[in-house]
């Protein structure tokens, strides 16, 4: 039984998906965005998150952990220059996964994961977006109906009610049967 066994092995044998996930994290450290599947993509999350979070310490043993995860000099050294500053002040959740659809040949649902801080698109739209305002769902009073509806009532009061005829005649037709 594999009651407790969370990990997802992706249909590869341990030397296999241990390699995988080491070059597809150095691509993500070199080009901030990769094409992937949704399978991969949470796979490689929990396997570069704690390298990101590793690299904020720039110390000598720090990078020689990160080395063995991914044995690439040069992406461990855009890591801890680069990136490191990036994400100092972030706590955690240094990767986003946008799904993109389906793939033709096998219809495997894929997706782009890529580095937070690096997508420049949505950081300018975060600079640019102003601050909304609180909307109710119960209406409310509005501002232009207010007055509209007291203009309203002062013109009635202006006019004086119509007093009944004190002539003594009697204004109703009588039907003579």
């Amino acid at each position: 039984m594999r009651h407790g066994k969370k990990f997802n092995h992706l249909g590869r044998t341990a030397s296999h998906r241990k390699a995988m996930l080491s070059n597809m994290a150095c691509s993500l450290i070199l080009h901030k965005r990769i094409t992937t599947t949704v399978a991969k993509a949470k796979a490689l999350r929990k396997y570069v998150e704690p390298l990101l979070t590793k690299s904020k310490k720039d110390t000598m043993h720090s990078r020689r952990v990160v080395f063995s995860y991914l044995n690439d000099k040069e992406a461990v050294t855009i890591l801890f220059n680069q990136i490191a500053e990036k994400i100092a002040d972030r706590p955690g959740g240094y990767t986003r996964i946008i799904k993109t659809g389906h793939r033709l040949g096998d219809n495997a649902e894929t997706c782009i994961i890529e580095l937070v801080d690096y997508n420049e698109l949505l950081l300018q739209a975060k600079e640019e977006a102003k601050p909304k305002t609180r909307r109710s769902r119960r209406g409310g009073k509005k501002k232009d109906a207010a007055p509209a509806a007291e203009a309203v009532v002062e013109e009635n009061s202006d006019e004086q009610p119509s007093e009944p005829d004190d002539t003594g005649e009697d204004t109703t037709e009588e039907k003579d049967s």
